[in-house]
C-alpha cells in the first residue's frame, strides 16, 4: 500500500497481484476443455471470456492497451476497453488470454494465459506488427545494444556473465528470417535453442538461471514484446526493441498511436515506464516454464502459475493451486 500526501492509504498496482493470478488461472481452466480439439478460435474465446469476467470483479480502473485487437475486431478485451469496478488503482493492462492458440488446438506444449499490468499511462501502446527484440536476465542488464550485431552482443553478455562466449545459449524463433542470427551463434561456437512460438516464455527464460538461456533475440510480434518487457522489468532483466513496419500503412499506424519515430530504439524503460508492475502467467498446456492444467478424478483442477511483482523486489514465485 502507498500513502498519498494527505496520509491516506492508497492501493498500488502490485497489491493486486493475487487478483491477477486468479484471472490467469480462470482463463487457463476455461481453455482446458479445448486442448487437442482442433478449435483454436473456441479455445481463445473461452479463455478471453473467463479472463474478462474475472477482471471486472477487481477493484481497479483499468484500460486494455494490448489485447485481442481493435474494437471492431474483438468483442472483448479489445484495445481501449475499460475493466474493473472503477474503484482502486488506475492501470494499463496487456493480455494474451491464450498465448499459443494453435498449440492448444493441436494438444501441443507451451500455451499459457498471460497478463502484464503497470500504472496507467506507462505501457507502450504497440501496434500489432513485427518487432526486433533482444532480451537478457539481470546479470547482463545494461550489456545489450539492439543496433549492434548479435556477435557483439554475445561477447558483451558473456563478459557480464563471466562465461566464455562458447558457453552461451541463445534462444531464437525457428523462422527462415533468423538464418543469419543462427549462423552468428554457430560461428562463435555457442549453442542455439530454437522454439516454434511463444516468445514471452522465451524472454522470461533469460532471467531464470535454471532454464539455461542467456539471450533471446529475433523478430516477433510487438504486442508480445510489451508483455515480455513487463515480465523482465519485474525480474530485473533487460530488453530492447525496434518496431519493423512492413509498409506505409503500418508506418502510419505507429504515428497514429503516438510513436512519432517508429524506427526508434525502445529500451525497457520506454516500453514500461513504471517500476509499479505485475506479470502473471498460468500454464494451459505443459511447457518449458509451467505445467499445464490438470484435472483430477474427483473433478478438482490443478493449475501451475508464475508471478513476478515489480523491479524493486526482482523476485518471482511459482504457484500451484487447486480449484
Amino acid at each position: 500500500m502507498l500513502t498519498n500526501l494527505n496520509g491516506e492509504k492508497k492501493q498500488d498496482v502490485q497489491s493486486l497481484a493475487s487478483e491477477f493470478l486468479m484471472v490467469a488461472q480462470k482463463a487457463a481452466i476455461a481453455t482446458f476443455p479445448w486442448i487437442g480439439k482442433g478449435e483454436k478460435n473456441q479455445a481463445d474465446g473461452a479463455g478471453t471470456e473467463a479472463m474478462r469476467e474475472q477482471m471486472n470483479l477487481i477493484n481497479m480502473n483499468a484500460s486494455i492497451v494490448i489485447g485481442e485487437g481493435e474494437m471492431d475486431e474483438a468483442p472483448m478485451l479489445y484495445i481501449g476497453e475499460k475493466l474493473g469496478t472503477g474503484f482502486g488503482p488506475q492501470v494499463d493492462i496487456a493480455v494474451d488470454p491464450v498465448e499459443g492458440t494453435t498449440f492448444v488446438s493441436k494438444g501441443q506444449d507451451n500455451s499459457i494465459a498471460v497478463i502484464a499490468v503497470a500504472e496507467k499511462g506507462t505501457l507502450l501502446h504497440a501496434p500489432d506488427m513485427y518487432m526486433e527484440k533482444i532480451a537478457v536476465g539481470p546479470k547482463a542488464k545494461g550489456c545489450i545494444d539492439i543496433e549492434a550485431t548479435l556477435t557483439e552482443n554475445m561477447k558483451s553478455v558473456a563478459k557480464a556473465l563471466g562465461k566464455d562466449v562458447k558457453e552461451l545459449t541463445v534462444m531464437i524463433q525457428d523462422r527462415p528470417r533468423h538464418k543469419e542470427l543462427i549462423k552468428q551463434v554457430f560461428d562463435l561456437g555457442a549453442s542455439v535453442k530454437l522454439f516454434s512460438d511463444g516468445d514471452v516464455t522465451a524472454a522470461i527464460a533469460t532471467a531464470i538461471d535454471e532454464m539455461g538461456v542467456d539471450i533471446l533475440v529475433g523478430t516477433g510480434g510487438a504486442p508480445e514484446g510489451v508483455i515480455s518487457a513487463t515480465a523482465l522489468k519485474c525480474l530485473g532483466g533487460d530488453f530492447q526493441a525496434k518496431l519493423v513496419p512492413q509498409n506505409q500503412e503500418e508506418f502510419d499506424r505507429c504515428i497514429q498511436m503516438g510513436l512519432l519515430d517508429p524506427k526508434k530504439v525502445l529500451t525497457i524503460d520506454d516500453i514500461v515506464k513504471s517500476d509499479e508492475c505485475v506479470f502473471v502467467a498460468t500454464g494451459i498446456t505443459d511447457g518449458m516454464l509451467l505445467r499445464g492444467v490438470r484435472k483430477k478424478e474427483d473433478g478438482t483442477m490443478l493449475t501451475h502459475s508464475f508471478v513476478s511483482v515489480g523491479i524493486k523486489n526482482q523476485n518471482y514465485r511459482f504457484v500451484e493451486s487447486y480449484h
